[in-house]
């Protein structure tokens, strides 16, 4: 049996577990091939937030594209630097790299720092679905044939994208660090 476990399916979500099967129709064989082939409807568990939903998770990592968030079993989430609590600011030193946020009071500012680790309450804005299939083969698996001109490598750098990303944002009040919001 086939079954799709934590695969992102392209413009579906993430399907985490098949949740039942609800129908089998009749098995064929065909010829030239020995293989049973059945259709089946079944149903199954997906990852797929519904925009302005409101989610929480664990900060993974900061870096200047943003907050980059987990949930533990998805680990594509990012807040970009614009959609943070303003005034917000980047700290990079050679230990840590971290987000905080200047919080005004009639005392004066506070900063409060967005810590790896740190529970986080945001809220789904977008989300991008890329098309991760395989293609075909590059220039440099193609044989080369004796008497045929042979092009110069191109230099390729593979990026892995993630096939479903969220992007999120925290500048609404009761967003944010869980932290924040305690007291």
């Amino acid at each position: 049996m086939f079954v799709l476990v934590e695969m992102v399916v392209f413009n579906v979500g993430l399907c985490i577990c098949l949740y039942d099967i609800t129908k089998l129709d009749d098995s064929y064989i065909f010829p030239g091939d020995g293989a049973s082939h059945t259709i089946v409807h079944f149903r199954y568990v997906v990852f797929h937030p519904f925009l302005d939903e409101i989610l929480l998770g664990k900060i993974k990592y900061c870096s200047q594209e943003g907050v980059h968030v987990t949930m533990g079993f998805f680990d594509d989430i990012l807040i970009p630097p614009e959609s943070l609590q303003q005034p917000a600011k980047f700290l990079s030193d050679e230990a840590e790299q971290v987000w905080l946020w200047e919080y005004e009071t009639d005392e004066g500012a506070h900063d409060l720092y967005m810590d790896q680790g740190e529970d986080i309450r945001f809220r789904v804005t977008d989300e991008m679905f890329v098309d991760t299939s395989p293609t075909g083969p590059s220039a440099a698996e193609i044989p080369v044939i004796p008497g045929q001109p042979v092009a110069p490598p191109a230099e390729e750098v593979e990026k892995k994208e993630a096939p479903y990303t969220l992007i999120g944002t925290i500048c609404d009040p009761g967003l944010g660090l869980l932290s924040w919001w305690n007291s």
